[in-house]
């Protein structure tokens, strides 16, 4: 087991490049099913999720070669098996993003319900509702979704979604791509990563409008395979986020590059009101240091709303903020578990139902623990500013989404060492 130290108190400059999106590229994998022909997908990150789903790929038959750290060629065609076992899916709850390209084309899958970071039921029903309602029988087998479609394949239908769901949209998409007949999909997700994976199909032909609202309307191949062009995986805002999370708690100077500012919104609003400023360009952004910087008050929602994935990073940031900030989790029922972890370095927090009040004052270092992915992030960002000597453990969360997080801050100015237990 490894964990990272940090010798709080240092400011960061510099600049650092931000890596593709983890979160566009799961589905840009998943998507690969569909194709009949090498898919080439550059700008991966370096991540343990990523790696995850290309060996559940290569379990089921999948071809696959790294052209380069980010860059990896894929063939589908020889896929031998359509069951995803549970071995590899507890890993990762993105590992039911093949469910739908599976039963699209082959007819019939088995994939074990998924695992992944433990903030909430995230319950995977409205992926099954809606492939019912084009015509596929789903049971629930001994911890496995078995999936059959009908004899031609699965039909087009018209699916509202109960709430947003972003890995179920990705997944109806998909298994809408190579149904019969035309599929409309309302109350869909809009985030960027949604948005290009419904590029990436555009570009290789299939007929799909709506793109980047909440209605999509997808015309069907009737199981006709996909010539999938090359897709470069877009820039992982999240981490774009967490960077400028951890120059805003040091208050320092520090540009981002490769970014999509556009899909940042939110995000670069909440820190304005906070007393930031910056600078921006095509594909950078530099945050300037407050004169003082406020408390805040944020509401988690879809996109393109505050995203839950930058809840607990801005919670480290509130922190050192001066005054009362309110922070309200309206996605996910047990997304707080950094809170305890944040209370042993010195922050004063309290909690009720789904909102946390943050006072804010100095933090101390202090042994803590990662919960999850986003939660690991927000305590090496607390670290940061806390006085003395921060150990973050458990950092195996860190690595399912961050690449080279500690080299990173690091070049930045960042005293931050990884280092293995005794």
């Amino acid at each position: 087991m490894e964990y990272l130290e940090i010798v709080g108190g240092k400011k960061l400059s510099g600049e650092v490049v931000i890596s593709g999106a983890k979160n566009a590229a799961l589905p840009l994998i998943a998507l690969s099913i569909l194709a009949k022909n090498d898919l080439v997908i550059s700008n991966l990150p370096n991540v343990v999720d990523i790696k995850t789903l290309i060996k559940l790929l290569e379990n089921l038959g999948a071809k696959t070669e790294f052209l380069d750290n980010h860059c990896i060629k894929i063939n589908t065609n020889s896929i031998n098996s359509t069951k995803a076992t549970y071995d590899i899916v507890r890993k990762m709850r993105a590992s039911i993003l093949v469910l739908g390209p599976l039963l699209a084309k082959f007819g019939k899958c088995e994939v074990s319900l998924p695992g992944g970071c433990a903030i909430g039921a995230r319950p995977i029903d409205l992926h099954l509702l809606a492939l019912e309602k084009m015509g596929a029988k789903i049971e629930i087998k001994d911890g496995y979704v078995v999936a059959t479609a009908p004899k031609y394949g699965l039909k087009g239908a018209t699916i509202t979604f109960d709430k947003i769901t972003v890995t179920g949209t990705e997944n109806i998409i998909m298994a809408a791509a190579l149904a019969n007949g035309t599929t409309k999909l309302i109350n869909a997700a809009k985030e960027p990563e949604v948005v290009a994976l419904c590029q990436a199909l555009k570009n290789s032909g299939v007929e799909i409008s709506g793109i980047g609202s909440d209605e999509l309307t997808i015309k069907g191949t009737k199981k006709d395979l996909l010539n999938i062009k090359n897709i470069e995986v877009i820039p992982d805002r999240i981490e774009a986020g967490t960077y400028l999370c951890a120059a805003a708690i040091t208050n320092s100077k520090i540009t981002i590059s490769k970014c999509e500012p556009n899909h940042l919104g939110a995000i670069l609003s909440k820190f304005e009101d906070m007393g930031f400023k910056f600078e921006i360009k095509k594909d950078k952004i530099t945050i300037l240091p407050a004169e003082k910087i406020n408390s805040t008050e944020i509401i988690t929602t879809e996109y393109p709303g505050f995203p839950t994935d930058m809840q607990a990073q801005f919670m480290a940031v509130c922190c050192a903020a001066n005054g009362t900030s309110i922070i309200d989790e309206r996605l996910f029922e047990n997304r707080f578990m950094h809170v305890a972890e944040l209370l042993r370095m010195g922050a004063d927090i309290k909690l009720s139902t789904h909102t946390a009040t943050i006072n804010g004052k100095s933090l101390s270092a202090a042994d803590v623990m990662a919960t999850d992915l986003r939660a690991s992030s927000a305590l090496v960002i607390a670290g940061l500013v806390a006085k003395g000597t921060t150990k973050v453990h458990r950092i195996y969360h860190l690595d399912r989404g961050y690449e080279g997080l500690e080299k990173k801050l690091s070049s930045l100015g960042a005293k931050i060492t990884r280092k293995k237990e005794d």
